[in-house]
């Protein structure tokens, strides 16, 4: 599992590349924390276009962010899902709490 950081207009964009499962999710929770207290951006994005995997520890990871960042009266988007990310999106109801974006442009302007 790979994290990158991009930032834009104050938003952290926060690109995933692998698989988010019980095996990464602490690395990358630490990681995009580490990123967060060093930025201090108002929104972040969360890039999937190049996750492949997601289990219910990438979920808690996803939420744990949303509520920080929402907790400081910022907003939370993600962009570019695969169709088995999306699925699980849908299901697990991150759909209610958390837009998403076909692209990083939009989700900037719409945050």
């Amino acid at each position: 599992m790979q994290v990158s950081f991009e930032t834009c207009n104050n938003t952290l964009i926060i690109k995933l590349n692998g698989e988010l499962d019980h095996h990464s999710s602490s690395y990358v929770r630490d990681s995009i924390d580490d990123e967060i207290l060093a930025k201090n951006p108002k929104n972040i994005i969360f890039d999937m276009s190049r996750l492949n995997f997601m289990d219910s520890s990438g979920i808690g990871v996803i939420i744990g962010r949303y509520k920080f960042i929402a907790s400081n009266g910022g907003k939370v988007g993600i962009v570019s899902m695969k169709p088995q990310i999306k699925r699980i999106y849908e299901i697990c109801g991150l759909k209610r709490i958390i837009p998403s974006f076909d692209n990083k442009k939009t989700a900037i302007e719409k945050l």
